[in-house]
């Protein structure tokens, strides 16, 4: 959708943050009315699906109204902010009164950014707010600033590639491959953020995740017998989202374990040749794709419930179910199916990376074809997990256990993986989910196979 302009140049009209986008949550404001702002800074972070998005203001002016409350749902195309009356930032500063005015801010360095801790997904830019990168500065995430900085890059040198010319993770990423670093961009001397911490070293990517805290977890008030949390953001999102899933997908699950002893041995390999630490999740992640490429296509489709239809995909676009502090996110992980083993694994480090901190692009939680949620990486076996609708199936994997395997009249102590495959009856048959959920199995006891990519 377009951004729609007010006929009054003195209001903001909320713009769409993202493809089909009708409404968002206001989350924060980031202004207070009298506030004189300029061009591009912050005037509010909203919630879109799963992901925060900082609105910029289009000009500098002084801010005369803001229309919505904090929890609020706002519509696309209403007036957001209101100014008062044309003027430069610095006219608009002195007609201000000096009461109503926020503390003097410090000069920035040129990469420097308001420090947010990486909550914000990311910045409205180009088409979606009426603005482009322009003065040699360059429109990215507060994460995306961090990891520049991190990496001792200039941000303003760096081409973007994003909407408007926003710069990405990719983009920072890509130029400092190439060997340009700015003598002056020196390391920041403060101590990084978890999450910036985790957007710049290789080895917190390759480090365990922690649980996140269960979002909607509060401590009680002292003297109180309860604690009140609102019942907003991701996890209103979540819960709506569930609530469409089993009010219409038809769920069963079928469950069974495979002996992994031979895969353990080969990851283990695996990991003492790449140097890189390589789980369980990547081989499953490859298994999955197999199947659905090859022989269960059935599984690898989404329900168009309007129109009436089924669509199966020839791409694998595998979401992979995350816990954040926030609530659980399905970032994507496009064309697995072409990808091995450990580029499976660096992809899921880095997705579920990007989740945690907030840095994720919104597009890239759009688009899956199946899901794999990885409940094992906490506890528990077996799950009658739910499907990601419009999604007809997702894979719920449990942790490893040690147990007696039998093959060929001979018992052994091995390890087992229990598998938990949800499917919605109304696209896929009991016997196909039983047989789709063999496959897997079979290919994780013969593991070798899944080192190549499903398709070329």
């Amino acid at each position: 959708m377009a951004h729609t302009k007010s006929a009054n140049p003195d209001q903001f009209i909320l713009p769409d943050l993202g493809e089909g986008v009708h409404e968002a949550e206001l989350i924060k404001w980031r202004v207070q009315v009298g506030q004189a702002v300029d061009e591009h800074d912050i005037l509010a972070e909203m919630e879109t699906d799963k992901a925060l998005v900082e609105v910029p203001s289009p000009r500098a002016g002084v801010i005369a109204a803001l229309h919505g409350k904090e929890g609020e749902i706002l519509k696309v195309g209403s007036v957001l902010v209101e100014y008062k009356g044309q003027g430069s930032a610095s006219s608009a500063q002195a007609a201000t009164p000096a009461a109503s005015k926020p503390a003097p801010k410090p000069e920035p360095e040129p990469e420097a950014e308001r420090e947010d801790a990486g909550t914000v997904v990311g910045q409205v830019g180009g088409d979606l707010a009426g603005m482009t990168a322009r003065d040699g500065k360059a429109l990215a995430t507060p994460a995306v600033r961090r990891l520049a900085r991190e990496l001792g890059i200039d941000i303003n040198r760096v081409p973007g590639s994003g909407i408007g010319g926003r710069v990405t993770e990719k983009d920072v990423r890509a130029f400092a491959s190439g060997g340009a670093r700015t003598a002056s961009a020196a390391p920041t001397r403060s101590a990084p953020t978890p999450a910036a911490a985790a957007s710049a070293s290789p080895a917190a990517a390759r480090a365990p995740s922690h649980t996140p805290a269960p979002a909607q977890q509060a401590a009680i008030p002292p003297g109180a017998d309860t604690a009140v949390i609102p019942f907003r953001g991701v996890r209103r999102t979540i819960a709506n989202r569930l609530r469409e899933s089993v009010s219409t997908a038809v769920h069963f699950t079928v469950m069974d374990e495979a002996d992994v002893t031979e895969l353990d041995s080969l990851r283990r390999k695996l990991a003492a040749a790449s140097g890189e630490k390589v789980s369980f999740l990547p081989f499953v992640c490859s298994a999955v794709c197999r199947a659905l490429a090859d022989r269960f296509g059935a599984l690898n489709a989404t329900v168009d419930d309007k129109a009436e239809q089924i669509v199966q995909h020839r791409a694998v676009h595998l979401g992979i179910a995350t816990d954040t502090d926030t609530g659980l996110m399905v970032p994507v992980i496009r064309d697995a199916d072409k990808l091995g083993v450990l580029e499976i694994g660096r992809q899921i480090n880095a997705i579920a990376r990007s989740a945690r901190d907030r840095s994720i692009p919104r597009e890239q939680l759009l688009g899956s074809t199946f899901t794999i949620s990885n409940v094992g990486s906490h506890a528990g076996r077996f799950a009658t997990p739910v499907i990601n609708y419009p999604e007809v199936g997702i894979l719920a994997v449990g942790r490893v256990r040690e147990g007696m395997v039998t093959r060929d009249g001979w018992f052994r102590v091995g390890k087992l993986l229990p598998l938990s495959l949800a499917c919605d009856h109304r696209v896929v048959d009991g016997a196909t989910g039983a047989l789709a959920l063999a496959e897997i199995v079979r290919l994780l006891q013969e593991p070798e196979q899944l080192l190549t990519p499903a398709r070329s």
